[in-house]
């Protein structure tokens, strides 16, 4: 795994990476050049494609699941049980039950 620190806005890698320092700097310059559009963009992607893997896994462990029962699921477990209830309110004791065993 490559750990990113920012310092002073500049990215540094750690240097156990297996990442060549060309190959840095290339990726550093095209992040450099990029708009922030484009940077929240590819952002937006990586979120998306992330919450697809969630919803996919929540799928295979509650095949019973709505699609509503399922968006509820992942929201809870993205945002905790606390703010997933300010959010939204309490649900019914199956939806806990089902969310709470993963």
């Amino acid at each position: 795994m490559v750990e990113i620190r920012i310092r002073k806005g500049r990215m540094r890698f750690m240097k156990n990476s297996d990442t060549s320092p060309e190959a840095r700097r290339v990726v550093c310059e095209l992040y450099r050049r990029m708009t922030p559009a484009r940077k929240f963009e590819l952002i937006s992607q990586a979120y998306d494609f992330g919450r697809s893997i969630a919803m996919a896994g929540i799928r295979l462990r509650n095949p019973e699941a709505t699609d509503e029962q399922a968006r509820s699921i992942w929201a809870r477990q993205h945002l905790g049980r606390e703010l997933y209830e300010q959010a939204y309110g309490s649900k019914d004791n199956e939806l806990r039950r089902t969310s709470d065993s993963d």
